[in-house]
């Protein structure tokens, strides 16, 4: 099974960009049945208010739950005060099984991992390189586990990438996925220091090509036992003691596709 764990979804309400602007899926969900992609964990796009966003995101994950997982998107200082509660209407209304938090909209809080903690949900904390806090996080929240993305930086910021190759390697709980990671050389080095254990693989669509990004894990040409834990196997050890994780929906897809009317509900729920 190949699960993508980087997905944005929905409509944003900012014009600086796609990446607040719109996530629309119908493009990404031909991309991934090319690539024999079966799961995708989907979280909201930036957004001025995640409480508004995550809801859009969960409509998108309850009309084809045999192919989508959510996360919910949390802004560590606008939502500060009500983190908890976020989190709460996440899982137990929406079924979520983890957390998104962006460094461009605030630093990861305490409040944030103590969420974490209490529902047992791990965190993809994008640090736009600001990777030092991966030691923090690993001694201060040993119980949580937490992904950093792109290996750390989107903005290929190479220092950046292998200053958090070191923590990866030595702190059961710290995570990397694979997307938007373009020096080849530092993956290969994140997986044979830190181990295939530690590597998610992830795409960060819509916007980049799934199967462009699925390609990088096939070239690492890992044994098949290691190259499914990077596809899948990894991720679905980390989400399933999360609340709202049910097994018997990894073998509910058949793999078969949405059909052409789910998808058109994708873009209605986008909107």
């Amino acid at each position: 099974m190949i699960i993508d764990c980087h997905c944005h979804a929905g409509k944003g309400d900012g014009l600086n960009g796609p990446w607040d602007t719109d996530a629309t899926l119908d493009r990404y969900l031909a991309r991934a049945d090319r690539a024999k992609i079966d799961r995708t964990v989907l979280f909201s796009l930036f957004h001025s208010d995640y409480a508004v966003a995550n809801r859009r995101v969960a409509k998108i994950v309850a009309s084809c739950p045999e192919r989508f997982w959510g996360f919910a998107f949390i802004h560590a200082d606008r939502d500060r005060g009500r983190v908890r509660d976020m989190v709460r209407t996440a899982v137990e209304q929406h079924g979520f099984v983890g957390i998104k938090v962006h460094r461009h909209d605030a630093r990861l809080t305490a409040e944030i991992c103590l969420a974490a903690r209490a529902f047992r949900l791990p965190v993809l904390y994008d640090p736009t390189g600001d990777v030092a806090i991966a030691e923090l996080l690993a001694r201060e929240y040993p119980d949580v586990n937490f992904i950093f993305p792109h290996l750390g930086s989107f903005s290929d910021d190479w220092a950046a990438q292998q200053a958090l190759i070191d923590p990866l390697s030595r702190h059961r709980n710290i995570y990397a996925d694979t997307s938007a990671i373009r020096r080849f050389d530092v993956l290969e080095e994140a997986v044979k220091r830190a181990g295939p254990e530690k590597i998610l693989f992830g795409s960060d669509g819509p916007w980049l090509h799934p199967g462009v990004e699925l390609a990088k894990v096939y070239a690492l040409g890992l044994r098949a036992a290691d190259q499914a834990l990077v596809l899948g196997g990894n991720l679905i050890r980390l989400i399933s003691k999360t609340p709202a994780f049910d097994s018997r929906v990894l073998w509910t897809r058949g793999i078969s596709s949405p059909s052409a009317s789910t998808r058109g509900a994708f873009a209605t729920h986008d909107r």
